[in-house]
């Protein structure tokens, strides 16, 4: 809490949603204390319980990432200029964004160096000096890394200065191999924020002029928050041979000519914090999937004056219960009322709140109250892990239907212009439209609109009509939105 702020402020005071929602945003982040803004403009201070939210989504996929078959390893902070200019399209697409280093031990540098805005660079000379022959692939690296892009807009976990994410990096033999990489980490995006997020995505193509700086082909997940903006969670990258040639990585083929691989790149950043926040939160503050919560339940007693003797001894019993099942607990024995504690850590976002007092206890049962339904339910103190295991389960399932719903509510279909550009006032959320595949009609629909092609799913039905704007043979159902 900080100082001087009241308890009855530190819990009440945010923004509702529906006044306004960038507002309710920086609420929660500060009062659920997430983050904090630093004396650098533009960067954050992550704060252990957003920090803790991380670490469970980084857990996750680190898992995943070994788990198909990737290492990983750490690549230096600080390029060479004169690598990052290597590849000339990934250079212009970075250049207003890149952080250099002049001066350095009080003198200036022979060369500037680039502060690590992504690191296809200092990966593609390693990768040169690494591999010789087939043998060596396809290589599978994937780093946990900070990366600094200079942002003139920033907003604490969507779009920061500095931020973390991880970056996988492979190479390989063939462009078949390459591609299939770069799908099964699109998928192994999409399957994580579902299952662990709660958060449905759609997975696609991104546009010519969408895809990453230097990319043969740019995938991407797409993911819609609570005010019916969109926001891109996730990148695949097929690289290509573009980097294996501007950095020279080349490998003896098994029919002993030499080639260039084939390269992938692919990430998921910090910005997923928002992305939970945005998805999931109410006027209450946040509301967390389970499996992403640093607490699962939060256990509360009650009781008179002297609950410390009569009360806390079986509410730590019933901490170390759940702890002993592999929940994340909890207790909160502050001398705070109880309707304050509950009010901090609903708006905290735990999802089951515990509460026991003198009369449950000679019940057998505690009292058990859901964050996402606010439903209160009394639950006998035997077997109580199961049913709390229970519960969470189904709390996970709940926010994942009650997010898919929504999109599907907010996602609207339009044949002509005048139908989109009206249905796009405000901010509807994915309008689906044909379009024919020109950079002219993207960029007009975007002046009209303020809208972008998020992308265009892989299993999109074929467009049966001409494009929205041009009425030209369209080439791609594509997926519009106005986004983060």
């Amino acid at each position: 809490m900080a100082k001087n702020e009241k308890p009855d402020a530190f819990v009440t005071e945010i923004t509702p949603r529906s006044q306004d929602f960038s507002r309710w945003y920086l609420d929660v982040v500060r009062k659920a204390e997430l983050a904090d803004y630093s004396p650098v403009k533009g960067c954050m201070v992550i704060r252990p319980y957003g920090y803790a939210i991380w670490e469970l989504i980084q857990q996750a996929l680190d898992k995943e990432i070994k788990r198909t078959g990737h290492v990983n390893a750490y690549f230096p902070l600080f390029i060479p200029n004169s690598l990052l200019t290597k590849e000339a399209e990934h250079v212009e697409g970075f250049s207003p964004q890149v952080a250099y280093v002049t001066h350095a031990g009080g003198e200036e540098l022979e060369e500037k160096l680039v502060v690590r805005p992504t690191s296809e660079a200092i990966i593609g000379v390693m990768y040169a000096k690494w591999i010789q022959s087939w043998r060596d692939l396809p290589m599978l690296l994937n780093q946990w890394a900070n990366v600094v892009r200079w942002e003139k807009v920033t907003r604490p976990f969507l779009r920061t200065t500095e931020f973390l994410w991880q970056e996988g990096h492979t190479a390989h033999e063939t462009a078949e191999e390459a591609e299939a990489e770069t799908r099964k980490m699109l998928d192994v995006y999409t399957n994580l924020c579902a299952s662990l997020l709660a958060m449905p995505v759609v997975k696609g193509i991104k546009s010519e002029s969408e895809k990453f700086a230097g990319a043969l082909r740019t995938y991407s997940i797409e993911a819609m928050m609570g005010d019916g903006r969109a926001l891109q969670a996730g990148t695949s990258h097929n690289l290509g041979q573009n980097f294996a040639k501007a950095f020279d990585i080349t490998f003896q083929a098994r029919d002993k000519s030499v080639q260039h691989v084939w390269g992938t790149s692919w990430g998921v950043t910090t910005r997923l914090v928002g992305a939970i926040i945005m998805t999931h939160g109410d006027d209450s503050g946040l509301v967390l999937p389970p499996a992403v919560a640093p607490y699962q339940v939060v256990v509360v007693p009650i009781g008179r004056d002297n609950w410390r003797e009569t009360v806390l001894p079986k509410a730590q019993e019933m901490q170390q219960q759940l702890e002993a099942a592999g929940i994340r607990v909890t207790l909160d024995e502050r001398e705070e009322r109880p309707g304050w504690k509950f009010s901090e850590w609903e708006m905290r976002g735990v999802p089951l709140r515990l509460e026991i007092g003198p009369k449950d206890i000679e019940k057998g049962q505690v009292l058990l109250a859901r964050r996402d339904t606010r439903e209160k339910l009394g639950v006998p103190m035997e077997g109580l892990a199961a049913k709390v295991r229970e519960l969470l389960d189904d709390i996970q399932r709940g926010l994942l239907a009650k997010a898919i719903a929504f999109r599907e509510a907010h996602t609207h279909r339009a044949d002509d212009y005048e139908t989109f550009k009206t249905t796009m006032e405000g901010r509807p959320g994915f309008v689906i439209a044909p379009w024919c595949g020109e950079a002219e009609c993207e960029a007009q629909v975007k002046t009209d609109t303020q809208a972008t092609i998020r992308n265009m799913p892989l299993d999109g039905a074929a467009p049966a009509k001409g494009c929205v704007r041009c009425g030209k043979p369209a080439v791609a159902e594509a997926w519009f939105a106005k986004a983060y």
